[in-house]
């Protein structure tokens, strides 16, 4: 049994705010504060991060009533109420949003139907309002608006590091310095996306600084192209220009750079051992290297999009816009690794999925090819979005 919720969008925004009344609230919610902020201010209604439709829909309910109350559930579980979710990496709910209707603290939890005895939770936010405040903080980090405002038009390793400390230090400030996993991720990871500028000047999708890859892999190991390396069909102008300027990483985590030149296209490349099959355009796809054993990395030489060449499935499938995205998703992976490791490995052994989605939402926010041609053509998913969920393979 649940009352129903109201909601109310606030003068000068098309944001929608959640609010209970106080007879929604009974016998749930005893907490004062957390009563106070359900039946005044509220929760957001639209984020990038979160969703409480469930609150919206269902309105109060125990995580044993979603679950039949089942018998093998743990005690302390029984009567946490279930209010929202994280948002995942192909944009459906992942992991539930609870909160304690007696001390108002706010917890996160995986639902396992099956095996309700082997649920266990997450901390994600001291109070509502808190939760409320780091969610509205983040996404105006985001969309560089509100106190990030005067990130717009601001970008590089500098901008960076002043956007993250920026944001690590409101958390800090309102969890006693404790800041739980998903807040640290967004924190140290969100702001990554600030280090390259739209590609005005590149005429590809990003301006990637000069020499931000030599800072990241070392001097000398990122190799450049000159034009005689490109074969004739390699045409698409702002690709040659960044292959000859910028380059790419030789040895990044899951990829390799074809150092051998000329770069070869895909039928060139098959030459001394035929591939059983090719797609019907290779030799227009210039390789570049690969990914993993028998995925190639390939360029479309007349609009520069990058995808991956499967030859044991013969199949082409997006990866990146462009060489400017493939060099920012590498680099970001890079400087992912770097910064769990200056943390003992916190993010990856406290909060792997939440890490994983905060990665490929960044990457999202300056390449949208992945997500969309992995929601598109569910037969060939996006090779980012399976590596970097993939806990048990270490990616992150």
């Amino acid at each position: 049994m649940h009352g129903g919720t109201m909601s109310r969008t606030d003068a000068g925004s098309t944001a929608t705010t959640i609010t209970l009344t106080e007879d929604d609230l009974d016998p749930y919610i005893t907490h004062a504060s957390t009563r106070r902020w359900l039946t005044g201010p509220g929760l957001p209604g639209d984020s990038a991060l979160l969703t409480f439709e469930e609150l919206r829909r269902e309105g109060l309910r125990t995580v044993a009533d979603s679950l039949g109350d089942p018998d093998p559930l743990a005690a302390e579980l029984r009567d946490q109420l279930v209010i929202g979710a994280l948002w995942g990496p192909d944009g459906g709910e992942a992991e539930s949003i609870l909160l304690d209707g007696e001390t108002g603290e706010i917890a996160t939890t995986y639902f396992f139907h099956d095996c309700p005895d082997l649920m266990e939770t997450g901390p994600l936010a001291p109070s509502v309002e808190t939760l409320a405040r780091f969610t509205t903080t983040t996404d105006e980090l985001t969309a560089l608006r509100g106190q990030f405002a005067s990130y717009e038009g601001r970008h590089g390793a500098q901008t960076v590091t002043e956007a993250s400390r920026h944001l690590l230090s409101i958390f800090e400030s309102e969890t006693d310095g404790e800041v739980p996993p998903f807040w640290k991720a967004a924190a140290l990871i969100r702001p990554l996306a600030l280090v390259a500028g739209p590609g005005t000047t590149s005429g590809l999708t990003l301006d990637i600084p000069a020499r931000l890859l030599d800072q990241e892999f070392g001097q000398g190991t990122v190799a450049r192209f000159e034009e005689v390396d490109f074969p004739a069909t390699l045409t698409h102008e702002p690709t040659r220009r960044f292959l000859r300027e910028t380059g790419l990483p030789e040895d990044a985590l899951l990829f390799q750079l074809d150092t051998d030149v000329p770069l070869p296209t895909l039928s060139e490349f098959y030459e001394d051992e035929p591939a059983d099959e090719l797609p019907a355009r290779a030799d227009e796809l210039i390789r570049l290297g690969h990914l993993v054993e028998d995925t190639g990395l390939v360029v479309d030489g007349a609009t520069g999009e990058i995808l991956t060449w499967s030859e044991p499935e013969a199949t082409l499938a997006p990866l990146n816009t462009d060489v400017s995205t493939l060099a920012f998703t590498l680099w970001l992976l890079h400087r992912e690794r770097a910064i769990d490791a200056d943390l003992s490995g916190e993010l990856t052994a406290e909060a792997y999925d939440q890490l994983a989605t905060t990665m490929l939402q960044t990457l999202s926010s300056v390449d949208p090819t992945g997500p969309a041609a992995r929601t598109a053509d569910r037969r060939h998913p996006h090779y980012w979005t399976e590596a970097f969920q993939d806990e048990a393979g270490g990616v992150l």
